[in-house]
């Protein structure tokens, strides 16, 4: 059982290391001021026990939004994202272009 224990948290260390070295290394676009909105979003698919909320929320505080994301019963991971619109779609973009994920639908 201990064994198991280790074998998860090496894991996760893993996980986290490969998602923060990969958010680091994301080259950010400029983008143009826009108004700022406030978004639901649901990703439906293999987006959980991923990394994909550590990614997504990674990604958002870098380009400067706001808000939370959780993982639901449903297998999906759900989110409420405010800033311009510009940087909220560009955060949908990276999140459908991960290779480990697997995006059903938004």
């Amino acid at each position: 059982m201990r064994d198991t224990m280790d074998l998860k948290k090496i894991a996760n260390k893993l996980q986290k290391d490969y998602v923060i070295k990969r958010v680091a290394n994301i080259d950010m676009p400029s983008f143009k001021e826009e108004p700022i909105i406030r978004e639901h979003i649901v990703f439906k698919g293999r987006v959980q026990k991923i990394g994909f909320r550590m990614e997504m929320d990674m990604i958002a505080k870098r380009i400067g939004l706001t808000g939370w994301v959780r993982n639901n019963d449903s297998g999906s991971v759900e989110a409420e994202v405010q800033g311009e619109k510009n940087k909220i779609d560009y955060l949908k973009q990276q999140m459908k272009s991960l290779k480990r994920a697997k995006i059903i639908h938004i």
